[in-house]
């Protein structure tokens, strides 16, 4: 039986995951960007503009989630993300948990 294909379906979840994935950098630059500020790393003028890049690269991110009825999609593969990381975490931490599953 040949695999059938919805073009739809699979244009919603490439853009749902490639959005997805872009969120997850804008969160790790706004993570970067607080140790940064912190440390006292950045000038006045670099928090200003750091910061008003990344609200409208939020803002762009859900427009384009809501212009192509994606937000739910996005949702899911972030979930979907946040749980494979915590299981490779997971099996880095506690290999002998690991270990002891696999026999």
């Amino acid at each position: 039986m040949p695999i059938q294909i919805n073009e739809d379906n699979l244009k919603e979840g490439l853009l749902g995951l490639v959005v997805a994935l872009v969120e997850i950098i804008k969160d790790l630059l706004e993570l970067q960007a607080l140790r940064r500020m912190e440390s006292g790393n950045l000038g006045e003028e670099e928090i200003i503009s750091l910061g008003e890049a990344l609200m409208d690269l939020g803002e762009a991110l859900e427009r384009i989630k809501e212009e192509n009825g994606i937000t739910t999609t996005v949702r899911n593969i972030r979930l979907s993300l946040d749980d494979l990381v915590d299981d490779v975490l997971d099996r880095m931490l506690n290999p002998e948990r690991w270990a002891e599953d696999a026999t």
